[in-house]
Parts: C-alpha cells; sequence; structure tokens
C-alpha cells in the first residue's frame, strides 16, 4: 500500500491519517484545472500552508511565478530577471494586462522576503512576510493564471465549438 503525504504507519501495522486529527485545507479554491499540474500543486501547496506560514505560502507563491514565466517563453536565471523581460514584453498576445502588469512584481518581493533574512535598515528587525501579504500574492497568481492559462483555454474552447458549427454548416472555420 502506497501512503500519502498524510498518512504514517502506526505502531501495530496500522495506517494513521493525519487529516482525520488535524484537517488541513485552504478556504481558497484550488487552482483552475487550465493550470499544468506541477504549477497548480505549488499554488494548492501556498494555499493550504497560508494559515500555518505566510513565509511557506509566500516562498511556495515565488516558485510557482518562475515556473509560470518559464513556461511562458522568459528563461532568464533569477526570477527578477524573467519580471523584468515579461514587464518589458511588447508581443501583444504574451504581454500582461495592466493591472496585472502593476503588481506582478510582488511576489518576488514577498518571496524574497521569505526566502532571504532582509532586515529594515531603521530598526534592523527582520522583515517578515505577514498573512494578508501572503494571501495577495495568491490574488496576483489568480490574476497571472486568468492570462497565461484560463483565458486562451476559454477561447480556444469557443473557436472550436464554433469551428464545428461553421463546419457542419459547410462554412470555413474563423481566422
Amino acid at each position: 500500500m502506497r501512503l500519502g503525504q498524510t498518512e504514517i504507519r502506526n505502531g501495530a501495522g496500522g495506517v494513521f491519517d493525519w487529516n482525520q486529527v488535524h484537517p488541513i485545507g485552504s478556504r481558497r479554491p484550488p487552482a483552475p484545472k487550465a493550470v499544468p499540474k506541477d504549477i497548480a500543486d505549488d499554488y494548492n501547496e501556498a494555499a493550504i500552508v497560508l494559515s500555518l506560514s505566510a513565509k511557506a505560502s509566500a516562498a511556495l507563491s515565488r516558485r510557482c511565478l518562475q515556473s509560470v514565466l518559464h513556461g511562458a517563453g522568459y528563461l532568464q536565471k533569477d526570477l527578477s530577471k524573467q519580471i523584468d523581460a515579461a514587464l518589458a514584453e511588447t508581443d501583444t498576445t504574451k504581454a500582461l494586462p495592466s493591472g496585472v502588469h502593476t503588481i506582478v512584481d510582488t511576489i518576488r518581493n514577498f518571496g524574497n522576503f521569505s526566502a532571504h533574512k532582509i532586515t529594515d535598515q531603521t530598526s534592523l528587525q527582520v522583515i517578515d512576510v505577514e498573512p494578508h501579504e501572503a494571501e495577495f500574492c495568491l490574488d496576483v497568481l489568480d490574476s497571472v493564471f486568468d492570462h497565461y492559462y484560463v483565458k486562451p483555454a476559454l477561447a480556444a474552447a469557443i473557436k472550436a465549438a464554433l469551428d464545428a458549427k461553421l463546419a457542419a454548416a459547410r462554412k470555413p472555420p474563423v481566422k
């Protein structure tokens, strides 16, 4: 029997499911079906751990954004350069919508607070990620997913349905 991530063997040889005692979940809906599985898994995990660790959630959001941008053809070595390239994009089919364009770099910054000890230069205190900031990263990812995956999948489905109708009427497909 293969054990899941929340299952462990108990001393009597049975299986104990941690979720039965301490359920883990998220108020957020899971990543849309159009999102690639590896990216959706990171997003869903970021949503689940949000209530336990804003730092972990923001770090996963950062990783998720880097994967999305890499999949969109931004192959730079670090996320900062990928974001710069995405923000400078002139190809209208790839360019981020203005609302997303202005906020996408927040994920990198909050992710950096998660991954590196960055201190406030006035108080010298380590800057931590707050839960509402990690949640905002997930909100930004929702918009990024909408742009790169959800809307293109919806447009393709609508086009396919229209092309089928046109074919039935012996008309050429849409351009």
